[in-house]
């Protein structure tokens, strides 16, 4: 799809380096810094996505929770985020995620997709957000305010 696009509009070829930032961080994440690693002169739309920490669950009151990781997990978000290079015209990607105790309100992961067109920058977004949450090895551990907590993704 990427290269047949590159065919029909030459200006529109991907950048040689288009995965800009991959990470995982046991500190607050920055959406300046997720913006800027994707600054692209060719890239007409540039979605970001902010995943944060909500108060609830499927009707239950989230206190806190706690993300960990397997140690392979950053190579994956790699690996996803070349998948999403392959199916899309990407400029520039990026994506960080947190892990240790979070807080409800704090920010839990950070994409952000350039591409030429909006319309690409949004599907290669979704499909970035998307591949994250199902492909890598990251577990949210959530204490809810009944006393009870959940493991999602283990």
């Amino acid at each position: 799809m990427a290269a047949d696009r590159a065919r029909e509009h030459p200006g529109e070829q991907a950048h040689p380096r288009p995965i800009r930032l991959i990470a995982i961080r046991r500190t607050p994440l920055s959406l300046d810094e997720v913006f800027q690693a994707v600054g692209e002169e060719a890239a007409g739309g540039i979605v970001l996505f902010v995943g944060t920490v909500r108060n609830h669950d499927a009707g239950t009151d989230v206190d806190a929770l706690g993300y960990s990781c397997h140690p392979t997990a950053e190579a994956e978000m790699r690996r996803v985020a070349e998948k999403v290079v392959v199916n899309h015209p990407v400029r520039a990607l990026a994506a960080v995620h947190r892990v240790g105790e979070l807080a409800v309100g704090d920010t839990a992961v950070v994409v952000a997709v350039a591409c030429p067109h909006r319309q690409d920058a949004f599907a290669a977004c979704r499909q970035l957000i998307d591949g994250l949450k199902h492909e890598v090895p990251i577990w949210k551990h959530q204490k809810f305010s009944d006393g009870t907590e959940e493991w999602v993704g283990a």
